[in-house]
């Protein structure tokens, strides 16, 4: 028998940290000025290896990193260090330009970076996935459970970024740049946090 309370908790979890509300401006501002149809492709392209990448993790992820020499401070360190690659394209509008140089046919896909990982499927995330399913004691109902709730947080983050399309016609273009310039500063501390986290987990950082 589950508890609702594990459910409960698995699903704040995971809400907390994939952040389906706060995910939908960043997919905004990734996706600036793109179709409909481009906009919902890559929607489903992030959020399926998403789910790929959190179940792989949530199955064997302990076991997958020990056996690469990984650990998850190192794991955490570098999806920061890359996540502040794309805050600086986003307060510098690198990914604008390139759009304009190449002739705006939006070859760019964030699909993948940094939305998949390490957005959606980040370090966090990762992380949560492997303690919970850890806490499940190998019963099948219970890791299934979990399972669960990830599908059901990260099919919120789907019909949210759905939404895409709403936000940019009541932002309109002066909006989106501000709030992807505000993103791409959060988007900056976020990553620099990744970082500190990774170095206090590693013993070279002070709480």
């Amino acid at each position: 028998m589950i508890e609702t309370s594990f459910l409960i908790s698995a699903f704040a979890t995971l809400f907390v940290i994939i952040d389906p509300i706060g995910m939908t401006p960043i997919f905004v501002a990734l996706t600036q000025g793109m179709t409909p149809e481009k906009r919902r492709g890559i929607a489903i392209r992030s959020c399926v290896l998403a789910i790929g990448i959190l179940f792989l993790f949530g199955l064997a992820g302990e076991a997958l990193l020990s056996f690469l020499g990984i650990s998850m401070p190192a794991f955490q360190i570098a999806g920061g260090l890359l996540l502040f690659l794309t805050a600086l394209e986003m307060l510098f509008e690198f990914r604008t330009k390139r759009r304009k140089d190449h002739g705006e046919d939006h070859t760019d896909d964030p699909s993948v970076f940094p939305l998949a990982i390490p957005l959606i499927a980040g370090p966090g995330a990762i992380t949560a996935m492997i303690l919970l399913v850890g806490s499940s004691d190998g019963v099948v109902l219970v890791s299934a459970a979990v399972f669960g709730v990830l599908l059901l947080v990260v099919g919120m983050v789907f019909l949210l970024f759905l939404t895409a399309g709403i936000f940019e016609r009541v932002l309109g273009q002066t909006g989106i740049v501000v709030i992807t310039r505000l993103l791409g500063m959060l988007l900056a501390a976020l990553s620099v946090q990744f970082v500190v986290d990774g170095l206090r987990g590693l013993g070279l950082a002070s709480a």
